[in-house]
């Protein structure tokens, strides 16, 4: 059975910072690219960032770039989010989710963790 878990969220001030993990189970997760989306109260679901397979390629909403940053340790089956400098505007569920396309879109992703909350206060 597939099992993938976010963690990491929590509350933080403006301007600090936050490190989410993502982990599977059930799965090779290196042989997926792997990407993060958000969900804010009342507003879809969006793309925040992709990361390949090799995690040589990575690609970024407009409104995170230069703050967050995807990487991938494929030896211990990890993806992370390093988000820096951190706005209101940031707060949401923060999920992970594995493709075996390099996309943007949440069409494309197959399996999708629970979530984890960030709030960052003004």
């Amino acid at each position: 059975q597939v099992q993938v878990v976010e963690s990491g969220g929590g509350l933080v001030q403006a301007g600090g910072s936050l490190r989410l993990s993502c982990a599977a189970s059930g799965l090779t997760l290196s042989t997926y690219n792997v990407g993060w989306f958000r969900q804010a109260p009342g507003k879809e679901r969006e793309f925040v960032a992709v990361i390949g397979t090799s995690g040589a390629s990575t690609s970024y909403t407009d409104s995170v770039k230069g703050r967050f940053t995807i990487s991938r340790d494929n030896a211990k089956n990890e993806v992370f989010l390093q988000m820096n400098s951190l706005k209101s505007e940031d707060t949401a569920v923060y999920f992970c989710a594995t493709s075996l396309l390099y996309r943007t879109g949440s069409y494309a992703y197959i399996y999708w963790g629970q979530g984890t909350q960030v709030t960052v206060s003004s």
